[in-house]
């Protein structure tokens, strides 16, 4: 076999071989993104129950934050003992520098909260500033999942990743709703007007809701029945409302426990819509891995075969060209027509897989630039938020608020306007966090 011959066969397999091991990669990836499901949803239930304690005086209140707090720091030392493993976010991994920046900042978030856990339970912190670390530790986490979520080549996964994300992001909403309902069933509303935590809500909600859209939009059927066959408490929407309407501002210790255990059921259940959607994740992950370990033999089984038949027939043949002159044909006998080396019937063959492979691959292309759009979006959504929170001192929440009604001021989308901050802030070479 000729030189280039061969370097044609060794490129062609070697980028089935790139394809096997991001999706190798990938599963790998998943089982990170089950760890971090995991302690997302205890330290949801954690800033939860320190609204209610902070909230509520009692030993039920003291007994649940203890319960929360155990749950989360267990399911913690999972979480940073897989990434304690030195194959946990190789460098050799895509887009590993972004990668091991979000995990460097969830171990720092990590890190924060054993003396804000103290000063709860002492009750010598205020409520708002220990559900803002709660809700920054939680924005690092999701952070590390969208990362993930961003770092793969097939569609297939990357339509099942972007409906994960979404869900978990809408789930973490759904955890704020939870807390701020404490608050205003139990009255606790320092230095702000009931109005303030209405509006909060209300917001919440609407944002939930565009995550779930998302969710849907991306997700397979059978996820989506799932989730359409999950019914919302009649109570719960009775006191959402209720929590939605200016006119409540008061409440008491039984209302705001009694409005976290409907809450808490409801974001339960959302838990295990979300371990459904990490289990299918997982097993397209090994359904794509088999799929293309399988096209791999048959794609080196064909080339063998090929060479095989090239080697044990003639060793010439002849070629009728036609003459310009008569129009009569003549045979050119010249052994293997010159195809720059590489054998006429091997090569016809190669060219074939070659264009094979390259359409698949074209059109895996298109469609990853299609779903790549949904999160550059929310990319720069999340950019052009930390630039906000960084530089005008608010919260995640008050600066997406400011985000939307700039996009609303302007009747353009809230990406538009994220896009144009950011850009603005690279010619003053300001920089989100």
């Amino acid at each position: 076999m000729v030189a280039k011959e061969a370097m044609t066969i060794r490129f062609l397999l070697a980028s089935r071989q790139c394809e096997l091991a991001g999706l190798r990669d990938l599963l790998e990836s998943g089982e990170l993104i089950g760890k971090l499901s995991v302690l997302i949803h205890y330290l949801q239930r954690e800033r939860g129950a320190v609204n209610l304690y902070l909230c509520n005086e009692g030993q039920q209140t003291a007994e649940e934050l203890r319960q929360r707090e155990q749950d989360s720091l267990s399911s913690q030392r999972i979480l940073l003992a897989y990434l304690e493993q030195p194959e946990a976010l190789t460098p050799a991994k895509s887009q590993a520098s972004r990668l091991l920046s979000c995990a460097a900042r969830v171990v720092y978030a990590l890190s924060v909260l054993p003396e804000v856990r103290r000063k709860v339970t002492g009750r010598t912190i205020p409520l708002a500033n220990a559900v803002e670390i709660f809700n920054d530790t939680l924005r690092h986490l999701l952070s590390l999942v969208f990362a993930v979520s961003d770092t793969s080549a097939d569609p297939v996964i990357s339509r099942a990743l972007i409906a994960l994300f979404s869900f978990m992001q809408g789930k973490e909403l759904a955890g704020q709703e939870r807390a701020i309902g404490v608050r205003v069933f139990s009255a606790y509303l320092p230095g702000e007007t009931h109005g303030h935590y209405a509006d909060t809500m209300i917001d919440l909600i609407e944002r939930q809701e565009q995550c779930f859209e998302t969710f849907t939009a991306f997700s397979d059927p059978k996820n989506n029945q799932y989730w359409s066959a999950m019914t919302t408490d009649s109570e719960f929407e009775r006191l959402r409302r209720l929590a939605c309407t200016r006119a409540a501002g008061t409440g008491s210790s039984g209302t705001s426990q009694h409005w976290f255990m409907l809450a808490t059921q409801r974001i339960d259940e959302m838990k295990l819509q979300e371990d459904r959607l990490q289990q299918t994740l997982m097993q397209l992950c090994r359904e794509r891995i088999a799929a293309t370990e399988q096209a791999c033999h048959e794609q080196q089984a064909d080339i063998e075969s090929l060479k095989e038949a090239v080697s044990q027939g003639d060793g010439g043949f002849s070629v009728f060209m036609r003459d310009p002159a008569t129009g009569e044909q003549h045979p050119q006998h010249s052994g293997w027509l010159n195809s720059e080396g590489i054998q006429p019937q091997l090569g016809q063959s190669l060219l074939s897989l070659l264009r094979q492979q390259s359409r698949r691959l074209d059109a895996q292309t298109q469609e990853l630039s299609d779903l790549r759009e949904t999160l550059h979006q929310r990319k720069t959504i999340d950019s052009a938020k930390q630039l906000l929170m960084q530089h005008r001192q608010l919260s995640e929440d008050e600066a997406y608020k400011t985000l939307r009604q700039m996009a609303m001021d302007q009747n353009k989308k809230i990406a538009e306007i994220a896009t144009a901050i950011l850009s603005v802030a690279g010619a003053f070479g300001s920089h989100g966090g």
